[in-house]
């Protein structure tokens, strides 16, 4: 890939950290009322992390950090499918998963940004 495709890539894996970092009650309004399904963020989730290998090794995102979004994958990918349909503001609400994904998105943000607080990307309406 080129180094703006990269950069965009490493913007973008940066972004859904934002997002499973951030405190429920700001990815709730950061949902805003919408049905987004949990499948298609899982999807978006695993996703993001699949694509950080590429980046470390080409240098735009710390190999140390891989084993950190390894886990996230991980996590996620263990999460109920049968959970899958429903919205994820339900899946955030009840599934303890999610605060484990929280914590290392966290642990992850402050190793690669210095921060866990990072401003929300602005989200697409037909994730």
């Amino acid at each position: 890939m080129n180094a703006l495709g990269d950069a965009g890539t490493h913007r973008m894996v940066l972004n859904f950290l934002a997002v499973l970092a951030a405190d429920i009650q700001d990815q709730f309004a950061w949902l805003d009322g919408t049905r987004l399904a949990t499948e298609a963020f899982v999807e978006e989730v695993e996703f993001a992390c699949a694509v950080s290998d590429g980046l470390a090794e080409r240098g735009v995102l710390e190999p140390g950090h891989l084993p950190t979004l390894r886990a996230i994958g991980h996590r996620v990918g263990e999460i109920d499918p049968a959970r899958h349909a429903e919205p994820w503001a339900d899946a955030l609400a009840t599934d303890p998963a999610w605060d484990d994904v929280r914590r290392l998105a966290r642990q992850l943000l402050v190793a690669e940004l210095g921060d866990r607080r990072q401003p929300l990307p602005r989200r697409a309406r037909d994730i």
